[in-house]
């Protein structure tokens, strides 16, 4: 039996623009994910998102409807990691605060650390070239018109 020693919840924006998508990939990373981040006590997984954005891109966004609900394992260093994600549809609400094509990069803090963060609006044939988790989110983004989705998504935990 695994011991759980990372339980989060967090929440991501799923912001798709002129047939692009904004995803985040950290420098030293080649996957790509969405952009979001942990829920803080009291806090609103809207004024998570809202949040999120201001602080890591200086972008104020709309949070729409919720279109997916994710379980998530994986290894976070040599710890294992559960998340519960959110992820929701979100618009900008001023398209003058942040680049709309090609990439940018921004500074994330987590666990008291500092990194770059860079975000690229990636065109969404292109997804099917580039490694993004989670894995199943290429299929997800084709049938966003479909509901609610719910999936569990496993990475090796040893």
């Amino acid at each position: 039996m695994i011991i759980v020693s990372c339980f989060k919840h967090v929440v991501a924006g799923i912001l798709i623009r002129n047939g692009k998508v904004l995803l985040q990939k950290p420098t030293n990373d080649t996957g790509y994910a969405f952009p979001g981040g942990h829920v803080e006590f009291g806090e609103t997984n809207e004024e998570t998102l809202i949040r999120e954005f201001k602080e890591e891109i200086g972008a104020d966004i709309r949070v729409n409807e919720i279109k997916w609900v994710a379980q998530i394992f994986f290894p976070w260093g040599d710890k294992p990691c559960h998340q519960i994600c959110l992820y929701y549809i979100i618009e900008l609400a001023d398209e003058t605060q942040i680049p709309l094509d090609g990439k940018f990069t921004a500074e994330e803090h987590l666990e008291g650390r500092n990194f770059d963060i860079e975000f690229h609006w990636i065109p969404l044939e292109y997804l099917k070239c580039i490694a993004v988790y989670p894995t199943n989110a290429k299929e997800l983004l084709s049938c966003l018109d479909d509901g609610v989705k719910h999936f569990v998504y496993r990475e090796d935990i040893r």
